[in-house]
C-alpha cells in the first residue's frame, strides 16, 4: 500500500491490528489526529477505572501496550509510514498511565491534557531517541511513554509545589 495521509474506513477494518492501532477510529480525525486520540484516551479511562481495580488497570494497560507494539508495527508497515499520523494507539495508552496518577479532579485532567500533548509534541530526550531512531512499533509506543513520564513528573511537581506553598 502506498503511503497516505488519509486512513480510510475500510482500511480501519481491514485488520484488527489497524482498528488497534487507529484507536478505534478516532485516528481518522483529518484534523488533529493525535489530540482526538488523547482525547479518545481521556473520555475512555473512566469507564477502564470503574470497571478494575488498580492492579487489574495496570495490568490491562501493560498489555495494552504490548499489543500497541505489534499493531502499531503491523499497521505501519501497511500504511508505508512507520509513525504514520492516524495511529494514534501510542497516544492512548500511554495518557491512560497518566490519567492513572493523575490527582483527582478536572483541572488536573487538564494540566494533564496540555502536559501531555506538550512532551508528545515536543519529544524531549529519550522520546526524541525513540521518535528518530527505534522506526518499529516498540519505538513509536516508547516515545509516547516517555512523554507520559515527564507529564507524570510534572504532576507531582505540581502537587508538591502546591503542598508547600498553599498548605
Amino acid at each position: 500500500m502506498k503511503p497516505s495521509s488519509v486512513i480510510s474506513l475500510r482500511f480501519l477494518f481491514s485488520h484488527p491490528a489497524h482498528l488497534v492501532a487507529c484507536g478505534f477510529g478516532s485516528g481518522l480525525s483529518p484534523v488533529a489526529p493525535g489530540t482526538v486520540g488523547t482525547l479518545f484516551a481521556w473520555f475512555s479511562f473512566p469507564i477502564l477505572r470503574g470497571m478494575l481495580g488498580d492492579v487489574e488497570l495496570l495490568g490491562v494497560l501493560l498489555a495494552c501496550f504490548f499489543v500497541g507494539v505489534l499493531a502499531v508495527q503491523r499497521t505501519g508497515a501497511d500504511l508505508g509510514v512507520g509513525d504514520h499520523g492516524g495511529i494514534v494507539w501510542d497516544e492512548i495508552v500511554p495518557f491512560w498511565l497518566v490519567l492513572f496518577f493523575c490527582p483527582p479532579g478536572w483541572l488536573w485532567q487538564v494540566a494533564a491534557f496540555c502536559g501531555f500533548r506538550f512532551f508528545d509534541i515536543v519529544k524531549p530526550q529519550p522520546a526524541r531517541y525513540f521518535d528518530e531512531h527505534v522506526k518499529t512499533g516498540f519505538g513509536v509506543m516508547m516515545d509516547d511513554l516517555c512523554a507520559a513520564g515527564y507529564t507524570i513528573l510534572l504532576l507531582l511537581f505540581g502537587q508538591f509545589l502546591l503542598a508547600r506553598f498553599f498548605a
